[in-house]
């Protein structure tokens, strides 16, 4: 607007039939859709900072982000976001002792439904002047903690802490663990197989054999542990109980479970367990209805009979989830 030097701006932007208003405005730079994704990963990234590709890719999509593996992995490389590697851990399983061993149940098991394999492990957590010691039952198919318990101790009540709040929400099949000494002692077991669990247990110095707890162990170390440093008992166990109750089962997603959360897989599941009962029975009513027609009326024909569910051992069809009494309540709460 070299006239503008000479002339008013209203007379030149007559003259020009411009309006007066674009010599005043300032073009704002449209942001850029990739510098947002990164800050997105960034984000995304920092709240899971275990997290690999794969698993970043699908929170960002949970988010409604349009990404896909390659720019993903690309974009990490180039921001220099990589997940924390593994720490080799203190032993905790003491497996020299006198108490039964059992045979593992699960190696070639085909897991089919909530509850049928539960599956449990230890751990050690260092604070800044002791170590604490926490006790994990997870459900395989769901991949949900059922239980846990923290202890300064090392010993039977740690684990039948863990069990016990595991029991308030439901009753395994199968319990799988190592061959320690507190999955095989007498109380523990006598537990257990009061309620007609099946005790499973891996080969002694075989851990891929409790593979799905070690894992779980793995995971609450990098993404939890690791990332903390825990003032005393008490600031442990309030950020293993929330990243356990409020994190692991209800936000995490598992590649497992089609990166679906513990919560939302089950959930799903019992859905569709719910509309293929409703829907199974509707045809058994169809059914009858066409063979005997006086069964609508209220009026039973000799010799007929109703078709009823067949009932699958329990190894194989755990029990349904149990109502919480407040007796079971007061029995975990006095355990903690």
């Amino acid at each position: 607007m070299k006239l503008a030097k000479t002339y008013p701006i209203r007379l030149v932007c007559r003259l020009l039939r411009v309006p007066r208003s674009s010599i005043y405005y300032a073009a704002h730079a449209v942001p850029d859709e990739e510098a947002m994704l990164k800050s997105a990963l960034l984000d995304v990234a920092g709240e899971w900072p275990t997290y690999g590709y794969r698993r970043l890719t699908a929170m960002m999509r949970r988010s409604g982000w349009p990404v896909n593996g390659k720019r993903v992995r690309r974009w990490m490389d180039e921001l220099g976001i990589n997940g924390a590697p593994p720490q080799r851990k203190r032993r905790t399983t003491h497996s020299q002792h006198a108490f039964p061993r059992y045979p593992n149940l699960v190696e070639t098991l085909e897991i089919q439904a909530p509850d049928q394999v539960w599956v449990a492990d230890i751990t050690y957590i260092r604070l800044r002047r002791e170590f604490v010691y926490l006790a994990v039952l997870m459900d395989v198919f769901t991949r949900s903690i059922r239980g846990w318990h923290l202890s300064r101790n090392l010993d039977q009540g740690l684990t039948l802490a863990a069990l016990e709040r595991a029991l308030v929400v439901a009753i395994p099949g199968i319990h799988h663990s190592d061959q320690g000494l507190q999955y095989a002692a007498t109380a523990y077991v006598e537990r257990l197989q009061k309620l007609g669990v099946h005790l499973s247990m891996a080969a002694v110095g075989e851990a891929y054999q409790n593979g799905y707890a070690e894992r779980v162990i793995r995971t609450i170390k990098e993404e939890e542990v690791y990332l903390s440093d825990y003032q005393d008992f008490a600031d442990a166990s309030g950020h293993i109980r929330r990243f356990l109750d409020d994190v692991y089962n209800v936000k995490r997603i598992h590649s497992a479970l089609g990166y679906l959360t513990p919560q939302e897989f089950e959930d799903q599941w019992r859905a569709r367990q719910a509309l293929a009962t409703t829907t199974k029975t509707g045809a058994e009513d169809r059914a009858t209805l066409a063979s005997d027609p006086s069964a609508d009326s209220g009026t039973k024909t000799e010799g007929a009979t109703r078709c009823r569910p067949v009932l699958l051992p329990s190894v194989l069809v755990p029990s349904a989830k149990r109502t919480v009494t407040e007796s079971q309540i007061g029995r975990v709460a006095n355990m903690n």
